[in-house]
Parts: C-alpha cells; structure tokens; sequence
C-alpha cells in the first residue's frame, strides 16, 4: 500500500512506484491531504458545487514558480547562473523531446531542487513577499471575477496549480479564494530536500487531486467547474460538468469548441506581449532565464 503523506509527515514516494500512473495518484492524494482549506461556514449554501482554477495564465500571467524563482534570486538566494542551468536542463528536455526514462526522471528530481535546504517558514514568507512585489498585479482580472463569482454563489474555489502547495496557499490566501491544490515536496524536520511526493501537479496528477479532493470534501464533479489555458488539463477539464477555456493554447481552443465548452479570453495584444521571450537563446541569459521559461511553457506546454 502507497504510505499517503499528511502536512507535517511527508514521507517521499516509496522506491519502486515509477509508473507514472501510479506517481500521478500518490501526487494527487498527497495535494488534497497538504490542501491548505479554509473552514467553510456552519451553513454552507451550496456544499456539493465548486470550482477549480488552474493558475499560471488562466488566473495569473506568466508561470507563477518562475515569478518565483525570480524573486529568490533577487534575494540571492542562488544566482543567475543556477537559474540558467535549471532553464537549461528543462528546455533540452522539452525542446530536444528527450524521453528517455532518465531523462523523465531528472526533470522531476530536480524540478524543486532550487528550494533544497530552505526551510518551509523561510519559503512561506519569502512567497508573501514576491506575491506582492511580482504576482499581484499579474492576476488576471476577469478570471479573479469569475472565481469571485462562485464564492458568491456560496461555492468553494480552489486553485490546482504545479507551483509548491505552499506558495499556492499563499496565492489563493490573497485572492480569498478557499484553498489550493499544489506540487508537493518531500519535507524533513521542516526543511525541503528538494524531492517531490508522488509527481508535479501536472495532467493527470490534476485530476486525481481534484478527485481525491471531491471525495473529502462531499462535492458533486457533475456540479463543479473547472478553468484552465492548457491542453495539458484536459484531464482535470473532462471530469467536471463544467468546463472553460480560459485564455486558451490552439490545442485546447480546439477541444473546446468541439465539445461546446465556453471559451474566455482576457488576453490584450500587450499583456500577451509580457508574457514571453522569443528565443531559446534569451532564455538561457541571465535575467532573461526565467522570462524565457515561461515563453517555453506557453509555446511546448510545460507542466506550470
């Protein structure tokens, strides 16, 4: 039996469970147990509905980890240069189509290793901190509306998003939405090694949190809604009753208006403009390492 690991006891995915189905379940039962939820009221007035919102370009411009990582690195947390390899080690794996299984593996070892040794307190504040300075004023504001709205209607509104569950925490805190869904990290004595649980909260991942999630919560799927931009959350999308593409990929505009899905796009030709380099060659320089990785994520459909 796979050991599901409890905020505060997060134990790594046993040795052994490498399919990735199988990684993409413990994920998915990982994030819904670390959920940061907020207690609903006595009398909730619509308990079996909610919404689900994907954040990096659906509800956020840009990749929310690389924002991130931009400001710990700012703290001199690491330098440039670490910024540059880690774009470096993705982008061949992404671009190249490498896919081999070592390969695979690396890039999920090594997708939070910028965040090894830091302890989860130090994280959580520093995440407060770049919140203001770098995300605020990259939330999309049409999508902050429509999360507004299910609140409104008495429904819960979680974020589902690849970014660490700590930092998701803190993003959906300053958005009053209910809690997040997020990638989590292997944690000993209050301190990251660096390794996730399970898988990113990526595709298939997604839905078995939302799943795992609906469950504990006594949600009705048939009831909820769920937001996105990418193809890659065409699982999460597909297991709702409710589906919306927002500021979707061709990929996923596609899929939508083949099955009737609502389709919103808060894009303006200058926001959009913000929201990437062109180049692989930017990317791997500098202060352009993390602005290129979010390039990358748009155009190859990275995992954030």
């Amino acid at each position: 039996m796979v050991r599901v690991p409890f905020r505060g006891d997060r134990a790594r995915t046993p040795a052994g469970i490498e399919d990735e189905e199988a990684r993409a379940l413990v994920a998915g039962a990982a994030s819904a147990a670390a959920a940061d939820v907020e207690a609903p009221p006595a009398v909730t007035p619509d308990p079996t509905a909610a919404a689900f919102f994907d954040c990096d370009n659906t509800m956020m411009m840009g990749a929310s980890l690389f924002w991130f990582a931009r400001g710990l690195a700012a703290r001199k947390y690491f330098t440039g240069r670490d910024v540059a390899s880690f774009v470096w080690q993705q982008a061949k794996f992404r671009v190249a189509g490498s896919e081999s299984a070592i390969d695979v593996h690396a890039v999920r070892d090594n997708a939070l290793a910028f965040i090894a040794g830091k302890t989860v307190t130090e994280i959580v504040d520093a995440g407060e901190e770049i919140y203001d300075e770098l995300m605020a004023d990259r939330i999309w504001s049409g999508t902050r509306l429509l999360a507004q709205q299910h609140l409104a209607a008495g429904q819960r509104v979680w974020l589902v998003t690849a970014t660490p569950v700590e930092l998701a925490s803190v993003i959906a805190r300053r958005l009053g939405l209910t809690g997040a869904l997020g990638t989590v990290s292997e944690i000993v004595d209050g301190v990251y090694t660096g390794r996730l649980v399970g898988e990113l909260m990526h595709h298939e991942a997604k839905a078995q949190a939302v799943l795992a999630l609906s469950e504990r919560e006594g949600l009705d799927l048939s009831r909820c809604t769920a937001y996105s931009d990418s193809s890659n959350d065409l699982p999460m999308l597909s297991m709702v009753g409710t589906a919306v593409a927002v500021n979707p990929d061709s990929e996923l505009k596609a899929v939508a208006r083949s099955r009737g899905w609502d389709v919103k796009d808060f894009r303006t030709g200058r926001k959009a403009a913000r929201i990437g380099v062109p180049t692989l060659g930017a990317a791997a320089v500098g202060g352009g390492a993390v602005s290129g990785l979010i390039a990358l994520r748009r155009r190859n459909r990275w995992p954030f």
